[in-house]
C-alpha cells in the first residue's frame, strides 16, 4: 500500500550539484536552512541523483537549468510525481536575450516547472520577456545560494581555508580563466569541433548549441584572442612582479594543459582548481579576469577585481560580459595592469564609481541584505509543501508503467557514457564531481550551523560517495 503524503509532512528536496567546487557549499547551506524548517534533502552529484530518480518518494526537484536535456528528465521525474522548481546557473552573466532563449530555455521544459527562482530583477525581466513563458508561472526574485556565501555573515565559513592559502602562497594575484568555449575539457565541448582537412567548415561543438553561426564565430574569435592575451600575460607578470605569486584557476570545464606548460616555464605560477573559488578570492590581493563571474564575486567580497581587456569585442564585451567587466577595474594593456597591481600591493589604489557599480549589482542580484536567498527559497518551498495537495497513490497499472520506464532509463544512462562524444563520460564526471568523504560534508555543515547559530540536530546519511541526505 502506498503511503500518502500529509499536509504536515514536508516533501523531500532533491538538490543536484553539477560542478562540485562551485555549487556544493551554497547548496549545503540551502539544505541546512531547509532542515530546520522540517525538510529532508538529498544533495550531491546531478548525474547520480537523476539516475536514482525512481527510488525517491514524492519530492521537489530543484533544477539548475531548463534546456532540452532538462525537458527529457523533467518528463521522467514527473512520471514519479516529483515537482520541478528551477533557477538557471547561467542567468546572471548571460548571453544576449535571443541567444540565451534558444540556448538555455526550452518551451516544453519550462512548461514542466511550477516555480522559478531568479538571481535578481535583470533575471526576472529576462524570463518575463520569453515568448513561451507559461501564463501565471511564478517568478521569485529571491537571489541565489551562491551569493549568500559572499555575504559578510557567511564569509567566516571560509576563514580556515583563507588562512591556509595565505600561509601557502603569501601575496598572490588570482587569475580566473573562462575559456571553456575554446579550451574545453573535451574538444567536442568547444564552440567548434576541430576540422579534419584544411578549408573545411567547422561543425558546431556543444558550446555553440542555440547560437547563430555569426554569433558563435564572433565569440570564438574573441575568446581565442583573449586566451592568447592571457597566455602571453602570465609570464610577463611572473617577471615583472617578483614579490607576487600567481595562481591560475581554470574554469571547471577547461583543460589545464596550456596553463601547466606556462607554470613549468615560470618560477611563481601555480595552477589549481582546488575547492570553492570564494576563499581563493578572499585570500588574494587581486582577482584578474576577463568577463568572468568571479569579477562580480570579488566586488561583493571587497577584493580588487581587474578585467584585462587587451583584446576587445564590443558585441561580446557589452553584451555577454557587461556586468563582470563593469564592476571591475579595467586595464587595456600590460603597462596599465602592472601599474594597477603595484598600487594594489602598496595600498594606494583609489576606488572610483563604487556607487554606480553597487547600483548595477543591486539590479542583477537580490537578497544582498535582509533574509538570505536560501531562506526566501524555503519560504516558497514551504508554501508548495503545505498547499493542501494530497493525491492518491499510483494504481497498479501506473506502478507497472513506472517500473518499465525506470528500467529503460537505467539502461539508457548506462549506455550513454559509452557513446562517442557523450557529455557523461566517466572521466569528465569525475573531473566535475569527484567523490567526497562523509567527514568533509560533516565539517562543512558544522561550520554552517555554527555561523547561523543553529542548534537543530541534523542527521547526515551517506547514500554513495557523491550523494548525501541531510535531515533534522
Amino acid at each position: 500500500m502506498t503511503r500518502k503524503t500529509t499536509t504536515t509532512e514536508k516533501r523531500l528536496l532533491l538538490i543536484p550539484v553539477e560542478n562540485q567546487v562551485r555549487e556544493l557549499d551554497p547548496k549545503l547551506l540551502l539544505a541546512c536552512i531547509a532542515a530546520r524548517r522540517g525538510f529532508s534533502s538529498i544533495v550531491g552529484s546531478r548525474r547520480e541523483l537523476e539516475f536514482r530518480i525512481d527510488s525517491y518518494p514524492k519530492s521537489i526537484y530543484l533544477s539548475k537549468s531548463m534546456t532540452k536535456r532538462s525537458f527529457l528528465f523533467f518528463r521522467l521525474a514527473k512520471k514519479f510525481d516529483h515537482e520541478i522548481v528551477t533557477w538557471d546557473e547561467e542567468a546572471l552573466v548571460h548571453l544576449p536575450q535571443d541567444t540565451y532563449y534558444s540556448r538555455r530555455l526550452h518551451p516544453d521544459a519550462i512548461r514542466q516547472v511550477s516555480h522559478l527562482f531568479a538571481w535578481g530583477q535583470d533575471n526576472v525581466e529576462l524570463w518575463r520577456h520569453y515568448p513561451h513563458l507559461p501564463d501565471n508561472l511564478p517568478i521569485h526574485g529571491v537571489g541565489n545560494p551562491r551569493i549568500d556565501m559572499l555575504r559578510p555573515e557567511l564569509q567566516p565559513f571560509y576563514d580556515d581555508e583563507v588562512q591556509a592559502l595565505r600561509d601557502t602562497y603569501g601575496d598572490f594575484v588570482l587569475i580566473n580563466t573562462n575559456f571553456n568555449h575554446v579550451n574545453a575539457f573535451g574538444e567536442d565541448m568547444n564552440l567548434f569541433q576541430p576540422v579534419k582537412n584544411p578549408g573545411e567548415t567547422a561543425k558546431f561543438g556543444r558550446a555553440a548549441k542555440g547560437m547563430s553561426r555569426e554569433y558563435a564565430e564572433c565569440l570564438w574569435n574573441h575568446k581565442h584572442a583573449v586566451f592568447k592575451d592571457f597566455q602571453e600575460l602570465i609570464p610577463k607578470l611572473d617577471r615583472a612582479l617578483p614579490d607576487l605569486n600567481i595562481v591560475i584557476r581554470p574554469h571547471p570545464t577547461e583543460r589545464h594543459d596550456a596553463y601547466n606548460d606556462i607554470a613549468a616555464r615560470c618560477s611563481r605560477v601555480h595552477v589549481t582548481n582546488q575547492g570553492n573559488v570564494v576563499p581563493w578570492i578572499m585570500a588574494s590581493r587581486a582577482v584578474l579576469h576577463n568577463g568572468c563571474t568571479t569579477g562580480i564575486e570579488a566586488f561583493l567580497l571587497g577584493v580588487p577585481g581587474i578585467s584585462y581587456r587587451a583584446s576587445i569585442s564590443e558585441t561580446i564585451d557589452n553584451g555577454f560580459y557587461r556586468l563582470p567587466n563593469a564592476v571591475s577595474h579595467q586595464c587595456f594593456n600590460f603597462d596599465q595592469l602592472q601599474d594597477m597591481l603595484k598600487q594594489i600591493l602598496a595600498g594606494t589604489l583609489e576606488s572610483t564609481g563604487d556607487d554606480e557599480r553597487q547600483a548595477l549589482v543591486d539590479h542583477y542580484l537580490a537578497s544582498l541584505s535582509g533574509p538570505l536567498s536560501c531562506s526566501r527559497m524555503v519560504d516558497v518551498l514551504e508554501s508548495m509543501a503545505n498547499d493542501g495537495k494530497d493525491p492518491s497513490g499510483p494504481s497498479q497499472i501506473e506502478r507497472l508503467q513506472r517500473r518499465l520506464i525506470a528500467g529503460g532509463y537505467h539502461l539508457y544512462k548506462r549506455i550513454k557514457p559509452k557513446l562517442p562524444g557523450s557529455h557523461n563520460r566517466p572521466t569528465f564526471q569525475r573531473h566535475r564531481y569527484p567523490p567526497i568523504p562523509l567527514e568533509t560534508i560533516q565539517v562543512k555543515i558544522e561550520r554552517i550551523q555554527g555561523i547561523l547559530k543553529d542548534n537543530t540536530p541534523l542527521k547526515i546519511t551517506q547514500l554513495s560517495d557523491v550523494l548525501f541526505q541531510i535531515s533534522a
